[in-house]
């Protein structure tokens, strides 16, 4: 069997670097989006290259349908058709209901939400073809119990959700699985950047377990999520927070 290759938007983030790594790892052939706007990218790339990984990059505004339709060409043409897709890019805006503007509320929605319809549609219909996927959609912990100052995000998050079931209705006997996860706080760059004392004091005591969870715990569960072992899993919401919030 060719190796199957994995997209992952946002790929060169804190916790989609990780994921991108650990699935690299474990054989697939991986290709990762980031923003046209990113001034880093050729550095990351020249980084990753020094570690041991040729991933494939690619700029795409995952706002943009044109976009994404673009960039599943170039990942198709150069290393093949999708067998996977990660949907992991995702931004916030926080603030209070009374003080968010009508920019905070589409710029989360469309990167958070939009996003997932306009890079599965272009992966989808190959999927069902080959008779083999698996769309993985990376959602949160608030999308599931809401947060302060989250109207958009937590909206967002949630709608992923609500795509994750009705579609996995429709793939399910075509052999491509769709679902999601939702992540409580994970010890990225941004995370890790909160003044302990809040951590300590505010973030920390809601987790039962008592730390942040591990970016390389992330990627484990989609890894497996990506296995034939996990192919009767299916529109699944699978909670990973350290049982900060158990639905």
């Amino acid at each position: 069997m060719a190796t199957r290759v994995a997209l992952i938007t946002g790929g060169m983030g804190g916790l989609g670097e990780t994921i991108s790594t650990k699935m690299a790892d474990a054989g697939y052939r991986v290709a990762v989006t980031y923003s046209p706007s990113n001034k880093t990218a050729d550095q990351w790339r020249a980084d990753m290259k020094a570690k041991g990984y040729a991933f494939e990059a690619v700029p795409c505004d995952v706002t943009d349908y044109d976009s994404c339709k673009a960039c599943i060409d170039k990942v198709v043409k150069d290393i093949g058709p999708v067998d996977i897709l990660v949907n992991n890019a995702g931004i916030t805006k926080d603030t209070t209901f009374r003080k968010m503007d009508k920019a905070a509320w589409d710029a989360v929605i469309r990167t958070n939400l939009d996003s997932v319809f306009n890079m599965t549609k272009h992966v989808y219909d190959g999927m069902m073809d080959r008779g083999w996927g698996r769309i993985i959609n990376v959602s949160s912990v608030n999308g599931s119990k809401g947060a302060f100052g989250q109207t958009n995000y937590a909206a967002a998050k949630a709608g992923m959700h609500g795509f994750t079931k009705s579609l996995a209705l429709e793939s399910a006997r075509k052999g491509v699985t769709v679902n999601t996860i939702s992540p409580g706080y994970i010890g990225t760059k941004m995370v890790t950047a909160i003044p302990k004392e809040i951590l300590d004091s505010k973030i920390l005591p809601q987790i039962p377990v008592g730390r942040l969870g591990k970016p390389e715990e992330i990627a484990g569960l989609i890894i497996y999520l990506c296995s034939e072992e996990a192919a009767f899993v299916t529109g699944a919401n699978i909670a990973i927070n350290g049982g900060q919030h158990m639905a």
